[in-house]
């Protein structure tokens, strides 16, 4: 049985029991921030177990996408992944612990014909009531074991969520496989016993703090490992021998040309590369990319780790492109989007597996120079300074130098590169600190009704207002104020959008609102001054905001959705947002793209948009279930938490943008006016910036440029149209004279020259050249100075010129001196120094700049002094 069959299998037995399909959701998280990547089946269902989302079926089976880094180090042996699939079937309130296990058991020996008699369970230690179900379908009493907290309760996906106590079935491979020892069972490490199902009767939903209360209605959460499944099923002791990876292993080996079986060193690294080559292409499809912190350094880990150990298998060129190539070939009918970011994977790859390799064979030398040092020393750890100078120079992760040090014998010092690296983030955060009001922190935890999508002002009461942090009843003329509202058409700061501006009108006084943010309750505080009489809580107030600083951000609010899809449309689906900035004035627009954006592409993109605009495209917002709109197409941004109803904000009719988005927004594109691109930059590997201007601001810099346009115009004493063709013309005129000029003062300096060739003098034995020669260019005082030099065979020469009226001086002292020890930098410092300058350079040759010409005549007369101090030193 192939494991694509295994899938299907256990998909539609559990679609026989009433269960409805759902698909596997991404290896990022959508509004989980407890997660870094998705680790069970069950996080996309977690919302059902809480009851924050209707379930579309109280009966779901999944098969989901994992990724696990706490197994990276362990990759390689025979078992270990990062990446797999979990097959897992849910009730949501529905059926409980006996349906799960008769279904767990009729699965097993009959659609996947498993042995009965290889099949243990386990339960936790007061589970009667499972113990009597395994029993009832036929497990004998003495395969029925029980276990503690450690391996027979199931804590939840993060720090936080559904959690309870769970039963395992166990599959016995047989006892060649095993220790030989006679109490050899179930949980012993010697590998004999594979668990391959987990069931999990989630029964409490677990607290950050650690607390648990009982959920509204028990759940069953079941996991088996796709991997450890076919592997059982096929008969494998191990999961790389499985149809899942052995078309990879096979790639592994002729790319190497090592036979896999021949060599247990050789093996270990083979499979590395091959699980590591998977989860490089499922992460980067999923839209994560290489970076140094959070899920992107997890995939530059595991790809520096599997380009490390090809390495070792005497892949000296770029490799995994080829090896990710095979694994999503095996997967692609399965999971799509590794044909649809195809491109996109083998670019990331490619990209950087070569800036790795660049560093790669310098930072090994160095780790193995470190080892060999320690062990020399007799030292068993590599100190946490070194290991964090490889990470941040040569990019290599602590965990692979932990690694190569393992292998000698040696720890590394995590305490001290933690201590290292933090210091490092102190630095970071210091050139971006932020002043935090401490009402942000401090203020109410209150339901403020938002009416800004619809209204532009609202009858509102006052309901809390402090004064330079601190709770106050009444504010009067000139305090700033922080001011919370029951009902405000205010948008504080989200989501990359500017808070609003306006004024609060009493009948006591006006406050003018210059900015409105959000705390960490989601509360909205207007931030202001008083500028007329008093305000007091509980006063009635007409709150109302800037409209036409409003309709500005919502301008470029819009523009920043349509900037979305003309990225997508133009550069590839794998485009997505990775940051914005919506101003009144400006937007930024961040987003994941690989490659570099040709000058075409950018005019493409900017017309696709001003296309659009034209068009006059409704603009229409709905609230929707979240997994109704992300079954729709919605896109969401990653790190973004969002509640069971969210808002869908689509652009035209069938919609050609379908975002989750809570800001502010203009009714229809036209609206927008047109929309200019102001700058386009790379700000990481994978991620690209966009900045642009719309309406107002875009027009009042169109009439800036063209008014720039007509004066050059006038200028050049030509057309605006021709600005160009007059402007290279004239570049090119300027490059002749340029050139023409350089020919005049060569010439002019070869006179100089000559005449000064003659014009020595003797410093206690020292032939020396001084003078002030004509306003000539660095360059061409340089090649004065190489020119006399040589000219003179044995000589000290320090020459000055004023050129665009900044005086400049170069000193050259030929080999014979410098054997002696004069220096060249150390004379010309001192001449320029009389002059307010200085400079230096190398024993042969120096340059200096002055800023006072007037006193080259004083400085070039302490020369004398210098070379014969000098000599006096050269003795």
């Amino acid at each position: 049985m192939t494991s694509d069959e295994v899938r299907e299998r256990f998909l539609s037995f559990f679609e026989g029991k009433g269960h409805k399909i759902i698909p596997s959701s991404s290896l990022i998280p959508r509004g989980d921030p407890s997660l870094l990547l998705t680790t069970a089946g069950m996080v996309q269902i977690k919302p059902y177990f809480l009851g924050l989302e209707e379930p579309p079926s109280p009966r779901l089976v999944s098969c989901q996408k994992c990724f696990r880094t706490t197994d990276v180090d362990s990759v390689g042996d025979t078992s270990h992944l990062t990446f797999f699939e979990m097959l897992g079937n849910f009730s949501v309130g529905d059926y409980f612990k006996k349906e799960a296990i008769e279904w767990a058991w009729e699965f097993v020996t009959e659609d996947l014909k498993l042995s009965r008699e290889r099949l243990w369970a386990t339960v936790y230690l007061d589970d009667d009531e499972a113990f009597a179900h395994w029993q009832r379908v036929g497990i004998p009493a003495e395969k029925i074991l029980r276990f503690g907290d450690e391996d027979n309760f199931w804590g939840p996906a993060g720090n936080s969520g559904p959690c309870g106590p769970c039963s395992e079935l166990h599959y016995d491979l047989g006892g060649e496989f095993g220790c030989g020892r006679p109490e050899c069972r179930p949980n012993c490490e010697c590998g004999r016993f594979s668990e391959v199902w987990n069931l999990v009767f989630t029964q409490y939903d677990q607290h950050p703090d650690g607390s648990r209360a009982p959920l509204p209605k028990p759940n069953i959460d079941t996991g088996m490992g796709m991997e450890r499944i076919t592997a059982a099923v096929q008969g494998r002791q191990s999961v790389y021998e499985t149809d899942l990876f052995w078309p990879v292993i096979e790639g592994v080996s002729q790319l190497a040309g090592k036979t896999y079986g021949a060599s247990k060193t050789n093996d270990r690294y083979m499979r590395i590369i091959a699980e590591h080559s998977r989860g490089v292409a499922f992460l980067i499809a999923d839209g994560v990319l290489p970076s140094n912190e959070g899920r992107g350094y997890v995939l530059r880990r595991i790809l520096r780790r599997a380009s490390l150990f090809g390495r070792r298998l005497g892949l000296d060129m770029p490799f995994l492109g080829q090896i990710a190539q095979i694994a999503a070939n095996k997967m692609a009918d399965v999971y799509p989007e590794l044909v649809t970011n195809q491109n996109m994977i083998m670019e990331v790859i490619r990209a950087e597996e070569d800036k790795f390799i660049a560093t790669l064979e310098t930072g090994l030398d160095l780790v193995e120079g470190l080892v060999a040092k320690a062990l020399k020393d007799g030292k068993e750890q590599l100190a946490g300074e070194q290991v964090f100078r490889l990470y941040d120079t040569y990019g290599f992760p602590r965990e692979l130098t932990a690694e190569i040090a393992k292998e000698r014998g040696l720890t590394v010092d995590v305490e001290g590169f933690e201590t290292e690296m933090e210091e490092q983030r102190a630095k970071a955060r210091a050139g971006h600190k932020f002043a935090a009001t401490p009402t942000t922190e401090t203020a109410l935890a209150v339901d403020v009704e938002f009416t800004g999508h619809e209204a532009s002002s609202s009858q509102s009461r006052v309901l809390e207002l402090r004064v330079m942090g601190k709770p106050k009843e009444t504010a009067s003329r000139e305090e700033k104020v922080d001011i919370i509202l029951d009902v405000t058409p205010f948008y504080g700061e989200m989501g990359g959008q500017a808070g609003d501006s306006g004024e609060m009108t009493g009948d006591r006084g006006k406050v003018a609102i210059t900015d409105t943010v959000r705390n960490y309750s989601d509360v909205t505080i207007h931030q202001g001054t008083v500028v007329e009489g008093n305000i007091s809580v509980g006063d009635a107030v007409v709150a109302r905001i800037d409209v036409a600083r409003r309709l500005d951000i919502a301008r470029n609010h819009t523009a920043t959705h349509l900037l979305q899809a003309a990225l997508r449309e133009i550069l590839g689906s794998h485009v997505y947002q990775r940051g914005s900035s919506v101003q009144p004035s400006r937007l930024r627009f961040d987003f994941s793209h690989l490659t570099t954006i040709t000058e075409g592409q950018l005019d493409g993109i900017q017309g696709w948009v001003n296309e659009k605009i034209r068009e006059d495209l409704p603009v229409s917002a709905r609230s929707v279930p979240y997994q109704d709109a992300i079954a729709e197409g919605a896109i969401a941004l990653f790190e973004e938490k969002y509640g069971g109803t969210v808002r869908v904000l689509e652009i035209g009719e069938p919609p050609i943008s379908k975002e989750l988005c809570g800001g502010t927004h203009v009714k229809s594109t036209g609206e927008i006016g047109i929309l200019l691109i102001t700058g386009e930059s790379s700000i990481g590997t994978g991620l690209h910036r966009l900045e642009a201007v719309t309406g107002r601001t875009a027009e009042w810099l169109i009439a800036q440029r063209f008014s720039t346009l007509q004066m050059a115009a006038k200028e050049l004493e030509c057309l605006p149209e021709d600005v160009s063709n007059k402007a290279k013309s004239l570049a090119t005129q300027l490059g002749l004279e340029h050139k023409r000029s350089l020919f005049l003062e060569r010439e002019l300096s070869q006179g100089i020259t000559e005449s000064l060739a003659s014009q020595t003098k003797k410093i206690d034995g020292v032939t020396v050249v001084t003078a002030e020669v004509a306003s000539l260019t660095m360059s061409v005082l340089r090649e004065m100075g190489d020119k006399l030099r040589d000219r003179l065979g044995s000589a000290v020469v320090v020459l000055a010129t004023v050129y665009d009226g900044k005086p400049s001086f170069l000193a050259t002292v030929t080999p014979d001196l410098v054997a002696r020890g004069f220096h060249a930098g150390r004379i010309v410092e001192q001449v320029a120094k009389a002059a307010g300058g200085g400079g230096g350079g190398k024993a042969g040759m120096a340059q200096a700049g002055g800023k006072d010409a007037r006193k080259i005549k004083q400085a070039l007369g302490l020369v004398q002094d210098i070379i014969a101090d000098e000599a006096r030193q050269a003795q």
